[in-house]
This record gives C-alpha cells, sequence and structure tokens, in this order.
C-alpha cells in the first residue's frame, strides 16, 4: 500500500467520526461492560459476606472448635454426630412442617390480597397500605406485641375468644398450638410484601387479554386460569422460591421464635437454624453447627434445584 492511499484512508476515518488508528467497542461490548460495572457491587458483596463466610463454614465443619481452645481436625466426626443426633433430626423435622405451611398459606395469601388490591375499589390505597405496613415495622416488636396478645389469660386473643364462648387456649405454650401460631404471624408479617410482588405481576399483563375474555364472555374463575394464572407463574415461581429460602434460612423466622418461644415448648418451634445458633452460641460448639448449617444449606439448594426442574424455573406450559 502506498503512501498516498495510506493518507487517504486515515483522511476518510477521519472525516467518518473514527479516530485514526483506535478500534471502538462494538454496542454489544459497551453494555456487557456497563451491565459488570453495576453488577460488581453487589457480586463482591455476596462474595464477601456470602461465598467466603460459606467456604469457611464448610471448611469449619471439619474441625472441633469451641472459641476457648484450640482447634482440632476432627474430619467427618460432626456430620456423623449430626445425622445420630435425635434433636437435630427433630428440628428438620419441625423446619419442614413449617416451611410447607409458611409457603403454601402466604402464598393463597399474598395472591388473594393482590387481586383484591387491584382492583377498582374505595380506599384501595389505603388498605394496599395496611396490608404492607408490618413489614415495615420491627419484627423484633412484631414477636413482643403478638406475644403479649396471645398471653393465656391477659392477652386480648383469648379475651376475645372466651367473650365470643369459644374458651381460651395457650397458643405459645401448647406443643400442639405454638408451631402454627408462629406461622401464623409469619404470614401476617410477610403477606404484604409478597403482595406487592404478586401486584407487580398482575399488572404486567397487559388489560386487552381481560377485554377479549370479557368479550367472548368469560367468567371469573376461568379469566383467572386461562389468563392470571399462566402469565403470573414466573412471578409465583420467584416467590415460591423467596418464600421457601426465607422459611429454611430463617432470615425472619428465627427473630420470631426467639422472641416469641425461645424454641419451645419442648422444641416444638426449634426449626434447624435456631438449633444451629443454640449450639454455636450458647454451647460454643462452633464446628459442630458449622457442619450443621453446611447440611442445611445442602438441603436448600436440592430442594431449590428441584423447584428449578420441576417448574422449570417458572416457564411453565399454558393450557
Amino acid at each position: 500500500m502506498s503512501a498516498g492511499t495510506t493518507a487517504e484512508t486515515k483522511t476518510e476515518n477521519h472525516q467518518n467520526g473514527k479516530p485514526p488508528g483506535r478500534r471502538r467497542l462494538s454496542r454489544r461490548h459497551r453494555e456487557w461492560l456497563a451491565a459488570s460495572l453495576f453488577v460488581f457491587p453487589d457480586t463482591l458483596g455476596l462474595l464477601v459476606f456470602v461465598g467466603i463466610p460459606m467456604v469457611l463454614a464448610l471448611a469449619m465443619g471439619l474441625f472441633n472448635v469451641s472459641g476457648f481452645g484450640g482447634i482440632t481436625f476432627v474430619g467427618l466426626a460432626n456430620y456423623e454426630r449430626m445425622l445420630s443426633d435425635s434433636l437435630f433430626l427433630e428440628s428438620l423435622k419441625v423446619t419442614v412442617i413449617y416451611v410447607v405451611s409458611f409457603v403454601v398459606g402466604n402464598f393463597v395469601i399474598s395472591l388473594a390480597l393482590a387481586l383484591l388490591v387491584k382492583q377498582k375499589i374505595p380506599f384501595v390505597g389505603v388498605l394496599r397500605s395496611m396490608f404492607f405496613l408490618p413489614y415495615v415495622v420491627s419484627l423484633v416488636v412484631i414477636g413482643l406485641v403478638w406475644k403479649f396478645m396471645l398471653l393465656d389469660q391477659v392477652g386480648i386473643v383469648n379475651r376475645i375468644l372466651e367473650a365470643l364462648g369459644l374458651g381460651s387456649h395457650s397458643w405459645l405454650g401448647n406443643p400442639r398450638f405454638a408451631l402454627a401460631t408462629v406461622v401464623a404471624v409469619s404470614i401476617w408479617f410477610l403477606m404484604g410484601y409478597y403482595m406487592v410482588i404478586f401486584l407487580a405481576g398482575l399488572q404486567e399483563i397487559p388489560q386487552e387479554y381481560y377485554d377479549a375474555a370479557k368479550v367472548d364472555g368469560a367468567r371469573s374463575w376461568q379469566t383467572f386460569r386461562h389468563i392470571t394464572w399462566p402469565l403470573l407463574k414466573p412471578t409465583s415461581f420467584f416467590v415460591l422460591i423467596v418464600s421457601t429460602i426465607s422459611g429454611v434460612a430463617g432470615f425472619q423466622t428465627f427473630d420470631l421464635i426467639y422472641v416469641m418461644t425461645t424454641g419451645g415448648p419442648a422444641n416444638s418451634t426449634s426449626l434447624g437454624i435456631f438449633y444451629i445458633y443454640q449450639q454455636a452460641f450458647q454451647f460454643n460448639d462452633y464446628g459442630y453447627a458449622a457442619a450443621m448449617a453446611s447440611f442445611l444449606v445442602l438441603i436448600l439448594l436440592i430442594a431449590t434445584a428441584a423447584m428449578f426442574i420441576l417448574t422449570r424455573g417458572g416457564r411453565f406450559e399454558t393450557d
């Protein structure tokens, strides 16, 4: 290539707005770079506060760590002890009962509330605020208030039941009612949050579908079954995943149990996460607690993977 041709090429690139000798990034690469910069802070936070602690907990489960002496390598002894620990196995049973009850009850109630507040009814804004309000209050405060309301003799709940002739019950002192009571309070606390998620999903469904169904004479149930439910399945899947993780990991449940029942009576509300807390911070058996925590995370991963497979990641087939 001659010098004249090179000069002409540089002049043409300069006229087209392309700096000579500099290669511009494509639009796809620029979008990828921008997305990476936005995701980087969250990724770093997950790595520092979730990823590294999980690896350390997994490693700690192989050691005997009391917090007051040396660290002794014990291999899989903590896991063998865990599988023969009747209290831990019982806590897993309680966890399963709690998670199933909470996820199903919360799903149905929060979806029903979302369908309600989506309607054009009087004071709908006030209703939305009322349903969501418990979620913005400290969970410790929620637990204390409900604990006083459910007291055996002087609690307002039992007083109302006695006034109605239904008799009083020991809601937090009877193993038959304690877990169900915690589940009910958990649903009451979180239903507004999941209502908002469902409401966002409902508002993404085009109104034209409902107008066409109304013209065809479809009833409310038929509209829900053939329009609302199929198009809401990705949101439903998200709610199932998040509520299951919340129930197993005990992000909100731990505070309620600690304040209302402290795992009792007779360990009837001692979820796996609460039993792990007791072993770590009451009995200073950190190695054993780490082993149980790792096992609980494994169960959670298996349950989440199963939900992904069974529901195809929320991509259900429509009717």
